[in-house]
């Protein structure tokens, strides 16, 4: 299995086709195994394709601390880091980013942190901003506990995370913490810095988050574009996969004659939390 070591750690990842490079970032309950029935339709669309665990999900180690992590300031900060260092290794150069829930507020990080390393940003289903701390959000949203839910997905976790991480990360990931935080969450402050050209996807018809948030999401970027989903739940990728890709491979053949303006930009993008 392809692994490389991040700060002691071990993070999976896999590498797939030949041309521009998009990297996929999963959701807060996934990992790579989530875009299994995503990924091959961009190989064939002449794509190279770059899929990863973020530390603890998956196939990467979590660390000793990691449920401190996963609750701490600093998990946003280290994510970007990580996939900054996961370009290092696998020497990158400049990728499209396409992230799903969580997976877009990592996406929207790094765009701002590394602007002259992204062509473009898809966020899938991704909050914009809450009316109520996550902690709240969450207990309202994720009733049911691990041994609660469906049996096919109790699997799908047990698949993802395996036997002895699914039921003890589920129960860390519904209540609070990641990317999104415990606190009050906002993204709107942050989105008129992305330079690069956005599609802001999302369904219509989400559990979690109302269509609005993608409007209001859409509205704070400079390069912004929208597509809602109809008759479609929270997991884009998964109950519209045909439509997903289509919709997406459409933006990105759109920004290849799109000036991205990175040889413009005044910032020279160092390593994230040091200074140039």
């Amino acid at each position: 299995m392809p692994y490389i070591e991040i700060d002691g750690l071990k993070k999976y990842y896999e590498i797939y086709g030949e041309g521009e490079t998009i990297v996929f970032l999963h959701h807060g309950f996934g990992c790579s195994k989530m875009w299994k029935e995503i990924y091959p339709s961009f190989l064939e669309l002449g794509y190279r394709v770059v899929i990863y665990d973020r530390r603890g999900y998956g196939l990467s180690d979590p660390g000793s601390d990691f449920f401190t992590f996963y609750v701490s300031p600093s998990f946003r900060a280290q994510s970007v880091q990580e996939l900054f260092r996961l370009r290092e290794e696998l020497g990158l150069d400049v990728f499209h980013l396409v992230g799903q829930c969580e997976g877009g507020v990592v996406a929207i990080d790094y765009a701002t942190a590394c602007p002259t390393h992204v062509r473009s940003v898809t966020t899938s289903s991704t909050q914009c901003f809450s009316n109520v701390t996550m902690r709240e959000f969450n207990a309202e949203k994720f009733q049911k506990s691990f041994r609660e839910l469906d049996p096919q997905l109790q699997k799908k976790l047990f698949d993802w995370h395996g036997d002895q991480r699914a039921e003890r990360f589920f129960e860390q990931f519904r209540t609070e913490g990641g990317a999104y935080g415990s606190d009050i969450f906002d993204l709107r402050p942050v989105l008129p810095y992305v330079h690069c050209p956005a599609l802001v996807l999302f369904p219509d018809r989400s559990f979690l988050f109302e269509v609005e948030q993608g409007v209001n999401f859409y509205r704070h970027l400079k390069k912004g574009e929208l597509a809602v989903l109809p008759r479609c739940g929270h997991n884009t990728y998964e109950q519209k996969p045909k439509e997903y890709v289509a919709i997406v491979s459409d933006f990105l053949r759109g920004t290849r004659g799109a000036a991205n303006d990175q040889a413009q930009l005044m910032a020279t993008c160092v390593a994230p939390g040091k200074s140039s």
